[in-house]
């Protein structure tokens, strides 16, 4: 090669890169200049709304553009999921995603069915919330505890229904676990979603069903709903009277969890923007008395940490979708 090619070669690879650092700090300075989506897998009313109202309205204050939430319930979650997962990587579509999401593609792929997307389609930013899930009945109901609602599902295989917010769902599994663990049979009535579980229960179309502490304590305070235990590894603050299962001598624990993602393929300085963004929100002590009002403890995990809680949860996932098998 001559000293001309040589040369002409070199200044071709410092002009491209020089373009693609330009480029890079472009979408630093302009990201985001319009409105960003952020999508729910579920109905307004269930604990993926309750997170994201303050979420975007903590965002929209630091990225100043607005944070739009759109709730895109079906599937058990997979409509909004698969949604984010193909979506154009820019930064502009988001995901409160819950913990459905770590068990989705292996329960298509038990069934027989061709996955709507993988999860490595999808990139974690920021750990919002962990709370555990709360075993609900009506008001009257004829159990008080735990217990005796255990006792009477035991002389009664298969009588008592329980409502979810869908096959292979938040709540499906750890009544399922419940189910296991205390040797009982229940009758499944999946719904679209949290919300409409819960009115499910309060309707009298149910006997039971579990819910997040903020979706549920309306329904508690009012005096429509009770509380028989959590799925917590301790007594939550807002519940102090309430036992957990394991307390109550059944071993099964649950965390309903919530938290941001987008398509993979987003570029990392977009992805540092959002993370620095959920982290400041994280800090700011106005977000934190509106999660708190709303019923929820947070907790924050930056991309990073929540990646390795994200990838333990779903080991933890897809092994019991592989043991509920198949559903008809």
């Amino acid at each position: 090669m001559s000293r001309s090619s040589l040369a002409a070669g070199l200044r071709h690879v410092m002009s491209a890169l020089a373009i693609a650092a330009c480029a890079t700090g472009t979408v630093q300075a302009e990201y985001p200049e319009h409105p960003i989506q952020l999508i729910l897998p579920t109905p307004p009313g269930g604990v993926a709304d309750i997170n994201a109202r303050p979420v975007a309205k903590q965002l929209h204050g630091i990225l100043k553009q607005p944070v739009v939430v759109v709730n895109r319930p079906g599937a058990g979650g997979g409509l909004a999921y698969s949604s984010v997962a193909k979506a154009k990587p820019d930064g502009y579509t988001m995901l409160l995603g819950l913990s459905t999401i770590s068990v989705l593609p292996e329960s298509d792929r038990v069934n027989g069915r061709t996955p709507s997307f993988e999860l490595d389609q999808l990139k974690p930013v920021a750990l919002v919330s962990a709370d555990p899930l709360l075993l609900l009945v009506r008001a009257d109901a004829p159990w008080q505890t735990v217990e005796a609602f255990v006792n009477d599902a035991r002389r009664n295989p298969g009588k008592f229904s329980y409502g979810s917010s869908g096959n292979y769902g938040a709540i499906h599994f750890p009544m399922e676990m419940l189910a296991s663990a205390a040797d009982i049979k229940l009758l499944h009535v999946p719904y679209s979603g949290g919300g409409p579980a819960l009115i499910g229960l309060l309707g009298g179309q149910v006997d039971v069903t579990g819910a997040g502490p903020a979706a549920a304590r309306a329904a508690i305070a009012g005096g429509k709903a009770r509380v028989l235990a959590s799925w917590g590894s301790r007594r939550i603050d807002m519940f102090p009277d309430t036992p957990t299962l394991k307390e109550a001598g059944i071993n099964a624990e649950y965390h309903l969890w919530a938290g941001l993602f987008v398509p993979a393929a987003t570029p990392d300085p977009i992805v540092a923007r959002l993370r620095t963004a959920m982290r400041e929100a994280a800090g700011d002590a106005s977000f934190k008395e509106d999660m708190t009002r709303s019923g929820i403890e947070m907790r924050y995990l930056d991309g990073p940490e929540f990646a390795t809680f994200w990838r333990q949860d779903a080991d933890t996932m897809i092994q019991l979708a592989r043991k509920l098998g198949k559903i008809e």
